[in-house]
């Protein structure tokens, strides 16, 4: 198996991970605030990230790593999932995979302009087309709105597109797991205050699904699917591999269908197909 190939394959590994992530954001705020839930999740990946890092015996990063693995930390382990807890109090999981459409487009940027990274023009034809399949068949299936969310949601994708790229170019250099674990080492200080002084009163009425989608986004969603996906992103180039996000509210509709009940539709087997031709055209052309 070449570099490529390996890495599209960890990427997908990661998305399919990620796919379940704002669901279990939805229901953990049912029973935690937004601010609770994004410490907490960030500090118990952490405390594992650490273990790992110290068993493993690996190197401290360099001076000039310190700068990218903050910008990493305020993306993908601070901004991103708060900004999506806050949100998800305004629209529903279904209305934000709207926002989830546009991250491959806003990864490719980055890559672009923080990784030096230089797809052909027919690239962008394909993500941009892929980004309006995603939109257009989320928009269509739910039109719940508010201003206040999605400005919140386009935020994240903002910050998390920007901690994608960041990432996956120190992930050359420092490894997949390595770069995720050592950027919530970083924001572990203030992630367990925060988490210290949003504690709740008393935990009594918090039930089983808000702490499953608690355990679910810190153990998977924050750490996990990280370790595929940078890994995915270094080997096979972090515009062409970020396109497979576009994936990522598919499979969530389709867990949701094995696991929840629900039922799929023929119009989402269709936009799945279109998703992936613009996948494989977008891969072709990075």
């Amino acid at each position: 198996m070449d570099r490529t190939t390996a890495g599209w394959g960890s990427g997908l590994l990661g998305i399919i991970i990620f796919s379940g992530s704002l669901p279990a954001t939805r229901v953990a705020v049912g029973g935690f605030t937004p601010l609770f839930l994004t410490s907490t999740r960030a500090v118990i990946a952490a405390v594992l990230g650490t273990l790992l890092l110290l068993l493993l015996r690996q190197r401290r990063p360099a001076i000039g790593d310190v700068a990218p693995l903050v910008i990493v930390a305020a993306g993908v382990v601070v901004g991103f999932p708060l900004l999506t807890a806050l949100a998800l109090q305004h629209v529903t999981a279904a209305h934000s995979i709207v926002f989830i459409g546009l991250l491959p487009l806003m990864t490719a940027i980055f890559a672009v302009l923080r990784g030096g990274e230089r797809p052909r023009p027919a690239f962008w034809l394909f993500s941009v087309a892929g980004a309006a399949v995603v939109a257009g068949f989320a928009l269509a299936q739910d039109g719940a709105a508010s201003l206040a969310g999605d400005l919140l949601m386009i935020a994240a994708i903002v910050l998390c597109g920007l901690g994608y790229a960041e990432g996956a170019t120190l992930s050359r250099r420092l490894g997949g797991w390595q770069v995720i674990s050592w950027a919530l080492v970083f924001a572990l200080p203030v992630m367990a205050a925060i988490a210290a002084l949003t504690w709740p009163a008393s935990f009594a009425d918090i039930a089983a699904p808000a702490w499953a989608g608690l355990a679910y986004v810190s153990v998977f969603s924050m750490l996990v699917g990280f370790v595929f996906w940078y890994r995915g992103l270094a080997l096979g180039g972090v515009a062409g591999v970020g396109q497979l996000q576009l994936l990522q509210p598919f499979f969530g509709l389709a867990l949701a269908g094995l696991l929840l009940g629900e039922p799929v539709a023929w119009t989402m087997i269709g936009a799945s197909a279109l998703v992936v031709a613009c996948v494989a055209g977008a891969r072709r052309f990075a």
